[in-house]
């Protein structure tokens, strides 16, 4: 988060990330403050309640907009809808995944990458955070 970057998210991640700000204004909630956010939703109107948040309704667009315009990196969490949008798109160039040591059978919601396009992953690196968390970071190759 100490990078400058701009953030893309949807709405069920912006507000989830926003009621963390608010609820605990710590280092990071601030930092993420600060950097500028593009929201895609179809639902949200502005002015949205975060500072340096805007609304785009067309995330292909907006990201090939913006990967033409900036000079900083563009970041998602989460936000599986638009990461599955943008592969398809072919508009992503890292694909970071965080192995988390819990497998949610019963309680799991949905597959993780269902609806992403078939790709090719090229092996960038990997970490492991505390010795547990593993995080793999992609360069996607559309088939």
């Amino acid at each position: 988060m100490a990078v400058p970057q701009c953030l893309l998210m949807g709405r069920v991640t912006y507000e989830t990330l926003l009621a963390a700000a608010v609820a605990d204004p710590s280092d990071s909630p601030d930092r993420m403050t600060e950097l500028p956010k593009v929201i895609c939703s179809t639902t949200l109107d502005e002015p949205l309640a975060w500072a340096n948040s805007r609304i785009t309704r067309d995330a292909v667009s907006e990201v090939r907009t913006l990967k033409s315009s900036l000079d900083v990196p563009l970041r998602t969490f989460g936000s599986l809808s638009i990461v599955s949008t943008l592969v398809a798109a072919d508009l992503v160039d890292r694909l970071r995944l965080v192995v988390f040591p819990l497998a949610l059978g019963e309680s799991g919601r949905e597959p993780a990458l269902a609806g992403l396009p078939d790709v090719d992953l090229e092996l960038l690196s990997t970490e492991t955070l505390d010795g547990r968390l593993v995080v793999l970071e992609y360069r996607p190759h559309r088939r």
